[in-house]
């Protein structure tokens, strides 16, 4: 087995929070790590660099395909160079894109994947992208969406949220823990805490509970007012937004509602986003 640990999730669901958590869970700090910092403890799949430093070009001018023909040796180069586990960030969805496998398992050891209401991810999406909610919408129910590949990140394969979820959530691996966003918010202690499980780091309450201070969304969103954060998508609008849940009901209209449960019913169901009365 692999020591590549992913954190994964559609765009827009809590990947990047969990990153902050894991990098202030490990190093301990005193204060709230800066966001450069956090690449010691987790780095990014999508970095343009590992991608170019395989292919011998800036990986901006590779198409998607071969992106993903890559994706293996970027992969396992990410494992040899770390010393034990290392946390990668993914948006990628499971599987094969054009008979090139998105994840090298060979060098992976688990995952952890959080999974967020569709109804607040088209709202956090349409912001981060710039475009209409219809569009957001739209673009949850697709199964043909990648993100772009530019120079600041490597294009990756989404899929439709839907099957985004199933493929990570149904991994037969018993080594993946998934995570609610709303868990996340509502109850810090019992959803972090059972990463700090994970990580073999849950003896010291008081560590976690520093973590999930560090990393709680008003701080994240303080340091990006103070410093930017590179994440964010350049259009004006913060990375580290709102973050709440069940905006949906204050920004969706019913025929909005209606057309992400007709596209996502199933998996909302599972994991208890079906509205009462849908």
């Amino acid at each position: 087995m692999g020591n590549i640990f992913w954190l994964a999730a559609y765009p827009k669901s809590g990947n990047t929070w969990l990153r902050a958590f894991i990098a202030n869970l490990i190093a301990n700090p005193t204060e709230p790590l800066a966001f450069d910092a956090w690449l010691q403890y987790a780095t990014d799949e999508a970095d343009p660099e590992l991608f170019t430093k395989v292919a011998g070009r800036p990986s901006a001018t590779l198409d998607i395909e071969t992106l993903c023909a890559l994706r293996t040796d970027v992969h396992a180069q990410i494992a040899a160079r770390a010393r034990g586990t290392v946390f990668v960030k993914t948006h990628n969805l499971t599987g094969n894109y054009a008979g090139y496998p998105l994840q090298n398992w060979t060098v992976t050891s688990g995952a952890i994947y959080v999974v967020r209401n569709p109804l607040d991810v088209a709202i956090s999406i349409a912001a981060h992208f710039g475009i209409s909610i219809d569009e957001s919408i739209d673009r949850l129910g697709s199964q043909d969406v990648a993100t772009a590949n530019d120079d600041l990140f490597v294009g990756q394969i989404l899929g439709s949220w839907s099957q985004h979820v199933a493929g990570w959530v149904d991994l037969e691996s018993k080594n993946i823990l998934v995570l609610r966003y709303e868990d996340m918010r509502e109850k810090p202690m019992k959803a972090f805490g059972r990463v700090a499980r994970l990580l073999g780091l849950d003896r010291d309450r008081g560590r976690i509970e520093r973590a999930i201070r560090f990393s709680e969304f008003s701080q994240l969103q303080r340091m990006e007012r103070a410093g930017g954060f590179r994440e964010a998508s350049g259009r004006g609008v913060a990375f580290f937004r709102v973050g709440a849940s069940n905006q949906w009901r204050e920004r969706l209209s019913r025929d909005q509602v209606e057309r992400i449960i007709s596209d996502h019913r199933a998996l909302m169901q599972r994991f208890r986003y079906l509205p009462a009365g849908y």
